[in-house]
């Protein structure tokens, strides 16, 4: 769906709240978006952190949303959300809510989608319409074979020129038995990560 900007009110759920860091994770079709709800829950830990997910419908095979503490949005909700002009555009309004968006994991499919500019889904058109000035971070998952293909290695760097910021595969036995690179990074590696720009927006400016 395209839009052009209007004056339409964000959902109640995706206003936000003065000095509060909103982290915007999405989530896509590999096996480690079991552990969704675990970096959920690992980043509700921080003080002034608010979380929302966006899903895609592939990755919600691997996790149970009940186990998910936070609103979890899908592609129906994009449709739903909007029936007329004077409606709000959900991807819109959640590139506007997100200080921080982390793709965790991105699976290949999406990978090469982003890489090339296509927005077919909710999370394909977050990214789409993502204000660059803000932290994009990526945490690619897939099997060892996909991983070495020729054509990864030109999406991870097409990424890099957008200026996102890779979190990378670790090797590691895989669910399909494969041994290899290509596992999603740990989840207290995606953390530390993201604690880095929380720091950031914490400390003060230096005086002028």
């Amino acid at each position: 769906m395209q839009t052009d900007e209007d004056d339409s009110q964000p959902p109640s759920d995706l206003v936000k709240t003065t000095g509060t860091f909103c982290v915007l994770v999405g989530v896509t079709g590999s096996v480690a978006a079991l552990k969704l709800p675990v970096l959920v829950s690992e980043l509700l830990h921080f003080p002034g952190v608010d979380v929302r997910v966006v899903t895609t419908q592939h990755a919600q095979h691997f996790y149970n949303p009940e186990d998910v503490s936070v609103k979890v949005y899908s592609d129906k909700d994009e449709w739903e959300l909007w029936s007329q002009r004077s409606d709000p555009v959900l991807h819109i309004e959640l590139r506007r809510w997100a200080d921080l968006l982390v793709i965790a994991p991105l699976d290949a499919n999406t990978l090469g989608k982003i890489a090339s500019g296509i927005c077919d889904n909710l999370l394909t058109c977050v990214v789409r319409a993502w204000d660059t000035s803000r932290p994009l971070l990526f945490c690619p998952a897939m099997n060892t074979a996909m991983w070495q293909h020729p054509i990864t290695a030109q999406q991870i760097h097409k990424l890099k020129e957008f200026g996102y910021v890779e979190i990378p595969c670790i090797a590691k036995k895989l669910v399909c038995g494969d041994k290899g690179k290509g596992a999603m990074a740990e989840v207290s590696t995606i953390i530390s990560v993201i604690k880095q720009y929380l720091q950031q927006t914490s400390e003060p400016s230096p005086q002028t």
